[in-house]
């Protein structure tokens, strides 16, 4: 009977032990995650997807017509000013330069010294029609002729002088350098002129984007042959969410990556920003000026840009998860102090896609609810389990949802490192 009494002892101690536990566990409450405040340096970025394009295009054209016969680029090659693009049918042309060089190697060969002998015969016929009028007149003054053959010796003289003078003034548009040879000189650049048109060649340099003809096409005047992207400043376009707006600033720093080459980041900076936004898709078009350009760097790729809209080599952060009520700049959290919840408000800084910087209302080390909708009323007891904090290493919103926020302390856009980029 004793032994019975002793075990019934037992288990009543036991069975109270364990219901005072029990309470005491109730009292203090229900397991919780909780997210500790922390201080860390804070990078905050804008990321959207955008595309290449250069500054300026010149279009390409034939300013004759004629046949294809030659075309010597394609899509993607580049050019220096001059290079030859592509040659066009000119016979038609080329005969007639060739004839405009017979013409002036005849004024040379024969035409001019023609010209001087011509002018040599009308001075000797000058001459003797002269000496013929004045034997006329001694003849006359003694009524050996008659006045009508005075009169004829006379309109010879005359005939001859103008023969003379008809002569010099030829030998004059003829001589090097006069009238006729600059006429010649001048078809014959015109037409020279007209032979080089049918090369077509490049005004500038840069890189082909477009090739619109083919061998055998015939073009004309006014149709666009190529289409050319000007060597000089490249600029990524960039349609960012109009939430954005108020972020964003000239001269900001980014960091680019196109789709085709995500091991190889490249720097860009803001020198745009639209004055307007698209009342279509609520977006707000910025440009980013891209120097150095790389070389792999080509006209309307895709490139993804994490655009950094603000830096704190210090901040006490939280992750968005504890956030609720949200207001501007203004949130709540549930935290937990001595073991107790109670709603705090809280001022909000930089913002990010997973965590946030709290300029007011929390300290370092504070412990507030991992979920923050979590139904709880304030003055409850609750135990704590703490949770890690979400990182984002340089994140990537394809869609251009919201903001990211990359953690200093392992990594920064200044020390950017390719291998880390995360792309949904």
């Amino acid at each position: 009977m004793r032994a019975i009494g002793y075990k019934s002892v037992i288990v009543l101690m036991l069975l109270i032990l364990a219901v005072g536990f029990a309470g005491f566990r109730w009292w203090q409450g229900p397991i919780m995650s909780v997210y500790t405040a922390t201080s860390k340096p804070l990078v905050q970025t804008v990321v959207a997807t955008g595309q290449v394009l250069t500054v300026s295009r010149t279009q390409v054209g034939s300013e004759v017509a004629g046949v294809v016969l030659e075309r010597l680029v394609q899509e993607g090659e580049r050019v220096a000013k001059g290079d030859l693009l592509l040659v066009l049918s000119s016979d038609d042309v080329a005969a007639q330069v060739r004839q405009a060089q017979t013409e002036l190697q005849a004024l040379t060969s024969s035409t001019r010294p023609q010209a001087l002998v011509e002018l040599e015969k009308a001075k000797v016929q000058l001459a003797q029609a002269r000496r013929d009028v004045a034997r006329r007149r001694e003849l006359a003054a003694i009524s050996a002729i008659s006045a009508e053959e005075m009169e004829q010796a006379v309109q010879a003289e005359n005939v001859a002088r103008t023969t003379l003078e008809a002569a010099r003034l030829r030998v004059q548009a003829l001589a090097a350098g006069g009238v006729e040879e600059a006429l010649l000189r001048e078809r014959l650049a015109a037409l020279q002129a007209q032979l080089n048109k049918t090369e077509v060649r490049s005004e500038v340099s840069g890189t082909i984007l477009t090739r619109d003809v083919e061998l055998g096409d015939f073009v004309q005047p006014g149709r666009t042959l190529f289409t050319i992207a000007l060597d000089g400043s490249t600029e990524i376009h960039v349609p960012l969410d109009e939430r954005n707006l108020s972020r964003l600033a000239l001269q900001q720093q980014a960091v680019a990556i196109a789709d085709a080459y995500p091991e190889r980041p490249f720097p860009a900076r803001i020198n745009f920003i639209a004055p307007s936004i698209d009342p279509q898709r609520g977006t707000v078009e910025v440009r980013l000026s891209v120097d150095p350009v790389p070389e792999f760097l080509r006209q309307d790729m895709t490139v993804s840009v994490n655009i950094e809209t603000g830096r704190r080599e210090r901040a006490l952060v939280i992750a968005n998860d504890a956030l609720t009520n949200i207001q501007a700049d203004k949130a709540s959290v549930l935290l937990v102090r001595d073991g107790k919840v109670q709603r705090q408000q809280v001022t909000l800084g930089l913002r990010g896609l997973t965590m946030s910087e709290i300029v007011a209302g929390l300290g370092e080390g504070d412990y507030v609810l991992a979920d923050a909708a979590f139904s709880i009323a304030d003055g409850k007891r609750v135990r704590i389990k703490e949770k890690p904090m979400p990182f984002v290493d340089n994140s990537y919103d394809a869609d251009n949802r919201a903001l990211a926020t990359t953690d200093l302390t392992k990594k920064s856009l200044t020390s950017y490192e390719p291998s880390s980029v995360n792309v949904s």
